[in-house]
């Protein structure tokens, strides 16, 4: 029998037929395009190439090596079966004590041992799309808002919002002082939500930033611990990348900061951490809560029984995070590999001119394609992510999907393939920016009567690019020849 929309509708619930999970944003409308034409070196090398997942894949070498060295610790092999029955049959929601504490222990030592977290405070979640829901449930009602600064991840939109009845609200943080959250925009978003009538819960912050790469210092962060003391709002930070920083400054987690400050109301602020990023595990689906607010702990725990992590996982990671050695070798060999990787690729933009905001973390770069836009609208923006898309075959993420406030901003993974893969994105990238500058370019030859000088000048440009790329800055928008070509 078929059913008409309307009558699947009135079948299903409202939570199932909303738009809520964001399937329709841009940045899902990437995957989908990889997915129908996945770029493969031999069987498919005109696909599209996945540069919108930020998946950490540079250590997976070291990973398989410890597995190889550790049977025992999967309880799938002729080592480690005696351990099966225990394992299989115990799902106790508080999570094996080996896993808790072999995880506490890790969030301290990617934090450089400098703070100290409680086993017991240690609560499990479906990764970390769980852990923020989770976190949305326990303190927030339909209807709530959590004030989140621009740009931040698309999938909080689905992740606070679809299910729990729960607002996000802007706060809007500019190009001009490199994104950075301020105090005034802040204290700004906060008065706009208080006069549409919105009751402000929390405000959620990423650190280290997605998608920008960028790090919250700690004048920044003993701020933001000010300003939701003083309006007795909760703290939610996500610090999913916080093994992901490769050069200085170091990473500063909010731990740190509350240790520091005694006035600090504790049952106001809480962790939600993951070892998706920091490890490269998203499939293992290890989310965690950390609260300092026992009441927010307890709530946390029961509603866990909807995403536990498996014992088979817990059992594997416990073994791993316990091995000090292997720990120790992996942060620093990460940190080295993604530092390396970053810079190829924003040298290799550079070579044709394209910047990008200063980063130091993450698993991604924030590009900046503004001189390639026709006119400084999101219109033009999607315009030119559908070429990008469709054309140049690369799955880049539009900044108006992360919310932000100004266009032509593009997210860009470049730790989930290979370094042959990397050169071949690259390339295409350089080929395409090059296409373009003739095309900005070819109007100006049109005119030669009017400036000849003007039009040398551009060609000199162009084959300034070809033949010293090492002259162009990938931060320096001034450096940029497109910057010039436009003016």
């Amino acid at each position: 029998m078929a059913f008409t929309l309307s009558n699947e509708q009135q079948l299903l619930s409202k939570i199932a037929t909303n738009n809520g999970h964001g399937e329709g944003s841009s940045y899902f409308d990437g995957w989908k395009a990889y997915d129908n034409d996945p770029y493969h070196p031999t069987h498919n090398p005109h696909g599209v190439i996945q540069m919108g997942l930020a998946e950490n894949e540079l250590c997976f070498d070291l990973i398989k090596d410890w597995v190889v060295n550790n049977p025992e610790a999967s309880i799938c092999t002729a080592e480690g079966v005696i351990d099966f029955k225990d394992i299989a049959i115990f799902q106790d929601y508080h999570g094996l004590p080996e896993f808790r504490n072999a995880v506490a222990k890790f969030m301290g030592k990617v934090r450089g041992d400098r703070v100290t977290f409680d086993p017991d405070r240690i609560v499990m979640s479906g990764g970390a799309t769980g852990a923020h829901e989770m976190m949305a449930f326990c303190l927030a009602d339909p209807g709530d808002a959590f004030l989140v600064p621009t740009p931040y991840y698309p999938g909080f939109d689905r992740d606070l919002r679809w299910r729990t009845g729960v607002q996000l609200f802007p706060v809007v943080c500019e190009r001009s002082n490199n994104f950075k959250v301020t105090r005034t925009a802040l204290e700004e978003a906060y008065e706009r939500a208080q006069e549409a009538n919105i009751n402000v819960k929390g405000l959620l912050i990423t650190n280290p930033s997605n998608p920008l790469g960028t790090l919250l210092d700690r004048d920044t962060l003993r701020s933001i611990v000010s300003f939701i003391n003083e309006k007795n709002i909760h703290l939610v930070c996500d610090e999913i990348y916080a093994a992901t920083v490769f050069s200085q400054p170091g990473f500063v987690s909010i731990a740190e900061i509350i240790e520091e400050d005694a006035d600090c109301n504790r049952d106001l602020i809480h962790i939600v951490y993951s070892l998706s990023k920091d490890m490269g595990f998203p499939g293992f689906r290890v989310g965690i809560v950390y609260s300092y607010n026992d009441a927010v702990v307890n709530c946390a725990r029961k509603m866990s029984s909807f995403g536990l992590v498996s014992t088979q996982t817990q059992h594997l990671i416990a073994s791993m995070l316990s091995d000090d050695i292997f720990v120790e070798k992996f942060i620093a060999e990460s940190a080295i590999r993604l530092a390396k990787r970053h810079e190829l690729f924003t040298k290799g933009l550079a070579q044709v001119g394209i910047g990008s905001l200063k980063s130091n973390a993450g698993l991604f770069i924030w590009m900046d394609l503004s001189r390639l836009l026709k006119e400084p609208t999101a219109e033009a923006e999607m315009e030119l992510w559908h070429v990008i898309i469709n054309e140049v075959k690369l799955n880049v993420s539009p900044g108006s999907s992360f919310h932000c406030s100004e266009s032509g901003w593009f997210r860009v993974c470049f730790a989930n393939m290979d370094d042959d893969t990397m050169e071949v994105a690259l390339r295409r990238i350089r080929n395409f920016v090059l296409s373009q500058i003739k095309g900005m370019e070819a109007p100006k030859k049109r005119q030669c009567g009017q400036s000849n000088l003007q039009v040398s000048l551009s060609f000199r440009r162009l084959e300034d690019i070809r033949m010293a790329p090492h002259m162009m800055s990938p931060h320096s928008p001034i450096a940029s020849p497109l910057v010039r070509a436009r003016n």
